[in-house]
């Protein structure tokens, strides 16, 4: 009876085991890529380079802020609830970063660069602003997993 039992869990970990040849990472990808790939110019570069295969660490999306605003206007970050935000603020004014609905709140220096990451726990479209200057530099939208 125990050797049966040995049996099966074998056959089921060959099966369970080569039937994902991508190490179960499409769907962090495909996250990633539509994070990074709805931002606008605030992800250069998505999760896949000019092969179209996956890069071992996808760009985190920068917001660039010049003279109190948002490059480009005002940058889309949107992510799947569960997944992970992951974005960058680099200004060239002091001011406070403040992430509304996830009340999240950063200090980037002039001139410095502030990095946030935290889970997409809460679905919906938030602000992401300068908070003295009252700017919005950016849209967080997540959508439901």
């Amino acid at each position: 009876m125990a050797l049966g039992a040995i049996a099966v869990v074998v056959v089921l970990f060959v099966v369970l085991a080569g039937g994902d040849d991508n190490g179960g990472s499409d769907n962090t990808t495909s996250t990633q890529s539509q994070a990074a790939g709805s931002t606008g110019t605030a992800g250069a570069s998505g999760a896949t380079g000019a092969t179209g295969k996956s890069e071992s660490k996808p760009q985190v999306p920068t917001i660039e802020v010049v003279d109190g605003k948002p490059q480009g206007g005002i940058q889309r970050l949107t992510y799947t609830k569960g997944d992970p935000v992951k974005f960058a603020v680099k200004s060239d004014v002091a001011d406070e970063i403040h992430v509304h609905g996830y009340d999240l709140k950063k200090d980037v220096p002039a001139g410095g660069t502030v990095r946030f990451s935290f889970p997409a726990s809460i679905e919906g479209v938030f602000e992401v602003e300068l908070e003295g200057r009252a700017q919005q530099i950016a849209e967080l939208r997540v959508t439901p997993g």
